[in-house]
Parts: structure tokens; sequence; C-alpha cells
């Protein structure tokens, strides 16, 4: 009962947060200017850096939108993708904010967890035949042993299914904040409330050491966060490149090139191996 409960619920909260999204705008005619698809959630503003902010190829365009109120904001966007006026404004420019950071936030979890098993492996930690390189882990068939309570197959939709369900539940919260934590939630709905931020929800469940307890200290903890996470999504796009480049793992990479240097670069690593 507790799960058909949360299950209707969280569908109940989703057909109405697609009709206020889908709802929200009439139809325009063919003769005006057509409007982009938007997404838009009502959120605190969060605290500006200032205008003496260091600046990265702005533009006079750029800054009529980029204010410096959000974290890690330099003035930089070539594209006039945050542009809510201009051609390339074709998303809610405060949705692709939202999702940078937590983009940059799987990108430092998945940087690290793609790296890890070669550095326990090297210590000894873990056994040779799981201590692969991350593009030979997650694959049909599976390479290397895994004592797993199931199947690759198995455990591969139980995940999407989890995944889906609280990427689900994360997009609620965007477009109407608060609102996870009026549904029911195995009793746990009292700490998903949020802070009224989604990007920054706060509370024991998301913040349970308490970080930035004054202005100035969470700016600076959402200005590092946001930089690292750039970093981590740099970093992950390296994985892809070195993979099928070197076939070796990043690690290896980095290992052969303090070895070597001469020999072990970006331009002597410019084949490909089987």
């Amino acid at each position: 009962m507790a799960a058909q409960a949360l299950v209707s619920s969280s569908l109940t909260s989703s057909v109405e947060t697609a009709r206020q999204i889908l709802g929200s705008r009439p139809l325009q005619s063919p003769s005006r200017k057509s409007s982009s698809f938007v997404v838009r959630a009502a959120s605190t503003p969060p605290v500006k850096q200032g205008a003496d902010r260091p600046l990265w190829f702005a533009s006079k365009q750029s800054l009529t939108y980029l204010d410096g109120s959000l974290p890690g904001d330099y003035g930089f966007d070539p594209l006039g993708l945050s542009d809510p006026e201009g051609t390339g404004g074709f998303i809610e420019p405060r949705w692709l904010a939202y999702g940078e950071v937590i983009n940059g936030r799987y990108a430092m979890l998945g940087a690290v967890g793609a790296i890890a098993p070669e550095i326990l492996g090297k210590l000894g930690l873990i056994p040779p035949e799981t201590a692969l390189p991350w593009f030979k882990t997650g694959v049909f068939p599976p390479a290397g042993t895994y004592n797993y309570w199931a199947d690759p197959y198995t455990l591969f939709v139980f995940e999407m299914a989890l995944m889906g369900f609280a990427e689900h539940r994360r997009f609620q919260d965007w477009a109407n904040p608060g609102s996870m934590g009026k549904q029911y939630f195995l009793g746990l709905e009292k700490y998903l409330g949020g802070s009224g931020d989604p990007a920054y929800p706060g509370g024991p469940l998301f913040n349970p050491l308490g970080f930035g307890k004054d202005e100035k200290s969470l700016k600076d903890l959402k200005l590092k966060e946001v930089k690292n996470g750039r970093l981590a999504m740099l970093a992950i796009l390296g994985y892809f490149a070195q993979g099928p480049v070197t076939g070796v793992g990043p690690l290896q990479n980095l290992l052969d090139h303090l070895a070597d240097p001469v020999n072990n670069n970006i331009i002597t690593s410019l084949k490909f191996h089987n």
C-alpha cells in the first residue's frame, strides 16, 4: 500500500507539472515570433558575485543577461545559449544553469568512479579481474568476474528503473520547488521540502554536515562546486577520448606519460587500438 501511494502521488504531481508547463503559454499564430521551449520554476535569487568579477570573452550582449548572479558566471556565452531573447535561447536559462550544476555533480562522481578501480587495483586492494579500465566495465557480456545478487541484464533494468524514478522526482522538484515535501515518500517527505532553490536543497539529507551556514561561505562553496564540476566534465570528455585512442585507462595513461613524457603524450598517442 505504501508503494502504491508513493507511485500514485508521484504520477499525480507529474500530470499537474506537465499541465502547468504545457499550458502556461497560449499558442501563437505563425505570423508572430515563435516562442521557444521554456521550462520555468520559481526560486530564490542567488547571491551576486559583484560587478568586479573577471570576464571570460564576454560580449556586450552576454552581459545584458549574465549579470554575475549565478555561481561561476564570467559572462562567457559565445553561442548565446543563455540569452532569453536571442536565437540561442531555446531552453529557459535557469534550466541550463541548474543542469550545469547537476551534470557537474554527476561528472565529479563519474570521474572518480571511472579511475577508482585502476587505482585500487594498482594498490592491490581489489583483485586484478575487477581492476579494469572504465570502458571495460558495465558492458555486455561483462568483462571480469563479478558475484552480484543478479545477472547484469537484471541489474541494468533495475538501475534504469531506480534512476528514472529519482530523476523524475528531481524534475518535479525543479518545476515546483517544495512539492516533494508534500508528497508521501515512506515518511521521509518532511526532509525533502528543500530550500526553495532546487539546485541547493540543503537539509539533513542533502547537507548533513551543515556547510554554507552564512551567505559568504555558501557563495564560495557554490563557486568552488561549479568550477570543479566544469573541470570534471572536461575530465570525463578526456576519458572518452583517451580510451579508444590509447587502449588503456586514464591512470595508466598518466603513469606512462610520467615515465616517458617524450614518447607518451597527446601527439604520439594519436593512433587507435583494436
